[in-house]
């Protein structure tokens, strides 16, 4: 890891921004498996004392994103596949409601914005990247809360850690980008016809894509995947 310091709000808590960068800096692929994150260059990097530096790796320690090794070291996780799988478990499990609350909502204007939404991510489709990315949370992040679940939002994110490292790897890939947009179009028409049946069938099927690509994504990057 580089040695750069890294300016941090004063105005708030030190362990969970350090944990937040170094958590997005994980799943954005920024630090790979096997990179050591040791806290004396961290609490450098961060301008702090050690102490809110070992909290932070403690809490990614336990949603399986570092390994902390004792008195030896603390290195950057390999994706779980399980934990992956888990993951996507409860997701699809809490979205199909969601999906379905909307549908049988009858709420014209939230179909629109959705819809919206989903134009604004065609846009960035083929590029990829953290801007396509982060439309494609927006949308989600839309759904739990238009449903009244925001909060649910934040529990699938925290256990989703190794699942969108996957999805990471996974979106590169050609023509992924616009499935997801299809995808995505296909649950907000589905929404906006009421057929809550469609809509998650639709939803089913766009959470199913990266689990079913995982042989692919391993030979792809073996370093990255464990098993």
């Amino acid at each position: 890891m580089k040695t750069t310091t890294h300016k941090l709000d004063r105005t708030r808590q030190a362990a969970p921004q350090v944990f937040e960068w170094l958590r997005e800096a994980i799943i954005a692929l920024e630090l790979a498996p096997g990179t050591p994150l040791a806290r004396a260059e961290l609490a450098d990097r961060f301008e702090l004392s050690q102490t809110p530096v070992r909290d932070a790796l403690i809490r990614l320690s336990e949603e399986g994103l570092v390994d902390i090794f004792p008195q030896h070291a603390t290195l950057v996780s390999r994706i779980d596949l399980h934990s992956a799988e888990q993951a996507q478990f409860l997701r699809c499990a809490i979205e199909l409601e969601v999906v379905r609350t909307l549908a049988t909502g009858g709420d014209a204007a939230l179909a629109e914005r959705l819809a919206a939404m989903v134009d604004m991510q065609a846009a960035l489709a083929g590029r990829g990247g953290e801007p396509f990315i982060a439309a494609d949370q927006a949308f989600h992040r839309a759904m739990y809360e238009a449903a009244g679940v925001p909060d649910l939002y934040e529990l699938v994110r925290r256990r989703s850690g190794h699942l969108d490292r996957l999805r990471r790897l996974d979106l590169p890939s050609p023509g992924n980008s616009e499935r997801v947009v299809r995808d995505h179009r296909r649950i907000v028409e589905a929404v906006a016809q009421g057929d809550a049946d469609a809509a998650q069938a639709a939803l089913r099927a766009h959470l199913s894509g990266t689990l079913g690509r995982v042989a692919d994504i391993r030979a792809r990057h073996p370093e990255y995947v464990a098993g």
